[in-house]
């Protein structure tokens, strides 16, 4: 998976970058993991931070349920999440 196509709040994989190709024109989907719109609540890293933060005090529940992996793993999905948005 290209390092761009990651949830820059949870770390998710995903099919398609969501900041697009160029890395600047948000496609302003929603992550299935965490609910973040792309483009709205990842657009700095301390937004990217703010709704990390919020969404863990939440208990990490994911948006589309039935996107869950079976084993998923929250510290091995962390470790996604491009440095500068940690």
């Amino acid at each position: 998976m290209h390092s761009d196509c990651y949830c820059r709040v949870c770390g998710y994989g995903l099919s398609s970058p969501p900041w697009g190709e160029d890395g600047s024109t948000p496609t302003w989907e929603i992550c299935p993991c965490c609910g973040t719109e792309f483009g709205y609540e990842d657009c700095t890293p301390a937004s990217a931070r703010r709704k990390r933060n919020q969404w863990i005090l939440n208990g990490k529940k994911w948006f589309e349920n039935k996107e869950r992996p079976a084993d998923w793993d929250w510290d091995r999905q962390f470790q996604n999440i491009p440095d500068s948005y940690k």
